[in-house]
């Protein structure tokens, strides 16, 4: 397991660390509340399935550019990239993966999968074998042997346990998660009712089974985690902390939960993760947001 802190060094004083992070967590804390009236708004168009194109290739076809010479080329497809996976939170939907959709199309990747699964899903495991029928089947219509996954917080857990405990290593070559709670969460006490709540908490059957060897597995985790996570708690339950694990924890400052999955220096930094093992170091110039 690797942590990048990303901190500056002068807010290891205690007195500045707490000033910047009062500040800090009022500018979040205002963010959020921006994402979420956005969010409200665009949650209606994500609440139905996406279509799909059972005959989209794989690669697109060559075309010879027409531009004049000396135009910028635009970003291409690599007909390597398997396809991408985006899996929301817990009462969410697909809406929540506009913008980080558009980052991603606009940089080259052309084949973008966004899962809706239930409100009403009460179980980690389930919800994990319906997402390997859907990964089977997005394999099966596109050719790719592996697709990659972002997962924002529930979903990143749901797609962990794919990988780690439902043999899905052999499918997913990276998993990106934003605020995801590995290591179970203590917040809102209310929502506990909701059976899949209390198995996002700490010690629950599911995030036990996580912390289970896991010897062999193929596929190459990389954790975005913010500390001014307020529904993560603590902000660190957020890391993979798992000797089996190829993990690389990536702390953002700055931005909240909500925030994880639209902010263009997370998306940035997402990009990089869904590039080659080789880039991920690149992601220590784009986790600062303050």
């Amino acid at each position: 397991m690797k942590v990048l802190p990303f901190l500056p060094s002068m807010l290891r004083e205690p007195c500045l660390r707490r000033a910047w992070l009062s500040s800090a967590l009022l500018r979040a804390t205002a963010l959020e509340l921006i994402v979420l009236a956005g969010h409200v708004l665009l949650y209606p168009a994500g609440i139905t399935s996406e279509r799909r194109d059972p005959a989209r290739p794989s690669e697109p076809p060559f075309e010879p550019s027409t531009a004049p010479a000396g135009t910028p080329a635009l970003p291409v497809e690599s007909p390597d990239r398997p396809p991408v996976v985006l899996l929301h939170g817990f009462i969410d939907n697909r809406s929540v993966f506009v913008l980080l959709r558009r980052s991603l199309t606009r940089h080259g990747w052309h084949h973008l999968e966004s899962l809706n699964y239930s409100p009403l899903t009460c179980d980690i495991r389930t919800a994990a074998e319906l997402l390997g029928r859907h990964i089977e089947e997005i394999c099966g219509r596109t050719g790719h042997h592996e697709v990659d996954i972002v997962g924002h917080s529930l979903g990143g857990l749901i797609a962990r346990y794919y990988v780690q405990r439902l043999g899905g290593d052999r499918r997913v070559r990276t998993l990106v998660t934003l605020g995801t709670p590995h290591g179970g969460t203590a917040v809102a006490p209310m929502a506990s009712a909701h059976p899949i709540v209390r198995q996002m908490r700490s010690g629950s059957a599911p995030i036990e089974e996580l912390r289970r060897p896991a010897p062999g597995c193929r596929t190459r985790f990389v954790s975005f985690w913010s500390e001014l996570d307020q529904v993560i708690v603590p902000a660190e339950a957020a890391c993979i902390d798992h000797p089996d694990l190829d993990a690389q924890n990536v702390r953002v400052s700055g931005i909240g939960h909500l925030a994880l999955p639209v902010h263009p220096a997370v998306a940035a930094g997402i990009r990089q993760a869904l590039e080659s093992p080789e880039a991920a170091p690149g992601l220590a110039g784009t986790a600062s947001v303050a």
